[in-house]
């Protein structure tokens, strides 16, 4: 299958059968990344932190970045429409219907059982992004590869996060803690030396 077609089908599958947003599709994001072969672990786990952090939704941005590492300006272009076309499609269609729907008991428990998937889904990708950054534990056959400046700067940022909400009553914005994180990531990893 060309590549360009390849680019299109896998994120129109992604943006098919994942709900619950950007995080809950990182796990079957990086899945069919890495099956594919179009990126190592270390590259995916690099474009998710850059997707966290560039404006957008997360999923949007990372077939944009994974489409242009492919198949440049015409693949991110391709897996782009092809992770949002079943959601536009999909809320095209519940936007046209939404008042008639939600009277139903059946859409009501498709409702109540998705929301515990979504919460799930998100947080294995917090706990496997944590893994994968702080352990370096990517594969089963390879050791643990402790990184002890990217658990400082997780403990830093939590403790900033936890102190401003108890100073200030409200979560701090996330915006300046990915701020503060790009800012200590290039300071303990040599950038300003």
């Amino acid at each position: 299958m060309p590549l360009l077609l390849d680019l299109f089908l896998t994120f129109l599958k992604i943006g098919a059968v994942s709900f619950g947003g950007g995080y809950a599709m990182i796990p079957m994001l990086t899945d069919e990344v890495l099956a594919h072969g179009w990126l190592t672990d270390a590259e995916l786990m690099n474009f998710i932190a850059v997707s966290e952090s560039t404006p957008g939704p997360i999923a949007i941005n990372m077939a944009t970045f994974v489409g242009a590492s492919q198949g440049g300006i015409l693949g991110a272009f391709l897996a782009t429409v092809g992770v949002v076309l079943p959601a536009f499609i999909i809320i095209l269609i519940v936007a046209s219907s939404i008042k008639g729907l939600l009277q139903f008991a059946g859409v009501k428990g498709f409702l109540s059982g998705v929301r515990p998937v979504v919460v799930g889904l998100i947080i294995s990708t917090g706990v496997l992004l944590f893994i994968s950054v702080v352990l370096g534990y990517t594969k089963i056959s390879e050791p643990l590869d402790f990184d002890y400046k990217a658990l400082v700067i997780f403990a830093l940022c939590a403790v900033v996060y936890f102190v401003y909400k108890f100073i200030r009553k409200k979560s701090i914005s996330p915006i300046l803690l990915i701020v503060l994180s790009a800012l200590l990531g290039m300071l303990m990893y040599g950038v300003f030396y």
